[in-house]
């Protein structure tokens, strides 16, 4: 017999408005910052069932996800921020099985941090890669990625189980680990060996990571939250990446249309070297010289 499984749900509804830079067919994804800015993004790969597309970041802003859910039915999303389940805090496959949120029928969610409580969380912010709460656990394996995985509710034909009879620390459930903690094996000391190839890799990858973008454990909120019961289909029905990163890395990655700088034209008198320039056109000393 399948198992109903206990997971969370932190959803504010309101009514349909204007909605604008979403990405995404079953559910529109978008990420805005504490400013009201919605990021711009570049498609990458945008296909039925996965959509990809870069998105641009500013340092130190304050942000959170956005989804709505065009679909008829309840759907469950396991949202990975750098890799790391916002819910549990551990590492992500974005499988059925993790923890995730719900969203009613045409309902729309707003996720801003990652979940420390049933009503507390710890805000998202654009960050280095060293600060982020990835890099925290020796994670940067999906460094930059923010990823939303849809999942159906999955159609019964029966009435689910009453909610005193689900447990949900059980085998299957989406309780198991408190909120914001990570699997032991992650966290278990590395070997001397281990160890010093981290540093070593870590070395070689310093200068890069100052150059890519990473999210934050940034500053503790209120988030109410409350427990219902949801059994996904085993297959998400849409997929979403958003790869975060800064302007200049954009541009240097030829993603974003950057300008080249302006060329400040040459001032004959401040520019001036103090010796004769070859006279125009001339190409080789002349005769006798």
């Amino acid at each position: 017999m399948k198992t109903i499984a206990a997971v969370f749900l932190a959803v504010f509804l309101c009514a349909a408005g204007a909605w604008a830079g979403g990405v995404g067919d079953a559910v529109e994804v978008r990420v805005v910052t504490d400013d009201g800015r919605t990021l711009r993004t570049y498609p990458v790969s945008v296909r039925h069932g996965l959509k990809k597309v870069y998105a641009e970041a500013n340092r130190g802003d304050h942000y959170r996800i956005e989804v709505r859910n065009r679909l008829n039915r309840r759907v469950g999303l396991v949202i990975a921020v750098d890799g790391r389940n916002i819910i549990s805090g551990g590492k992500s496959g974005l499988q059925n099985h993790e923890r995730m949120y719900i969203l009613e029928p045409h309902g729309f969610g707003d996720f801003s941090g990652w979940r420390t409580a049933h009503d507390r969380i710890n805000r998202f912010y654009f960050t280095d890669v060293p600060d982020s709460f990835a890099a925290a656990f020796g994670d940067t394996s999906a460094m930059g990625v923010i990823a939303v995985a849809v999942y159906p509710e999955a159609r019964q034909c029966r009435p689910p189980m009453p909610q005193s009879r689900i447990n949900p620390s059980g085998p299957g459930g989406f309780e198991g680990k408190a909120a914001g903690t990570a699997d032991k094996a992650e966290t278990a000391p590395a070997t001397p060996s281990a160890a010093d190839e981290t540093m070593r890799k870590s070395s070689a990858r310093a200068e890069q990571a100052l150059e890519s973008a990473g999210t934050g454990y940034g500053r503790d909120a209120y988030s109410p939250s409350q427990i219902v019961t949801f059994l996904p289909e085993r297959r998400a029905a849409e997929t979403i990446f958003l790869k975060y990163e800064w302007r200049a890395t954009l541009c240097r990655l030829g993603v974003a249309g950057c300008a080249a700088p302006s060329r400040r034209p040459h001032n004959r008198l401040w520019d001036w070297d103090g010796f004769a320039p070859p006279p125009p056109a001339r190409l080789s000393p002349a005769p006798g010289a």
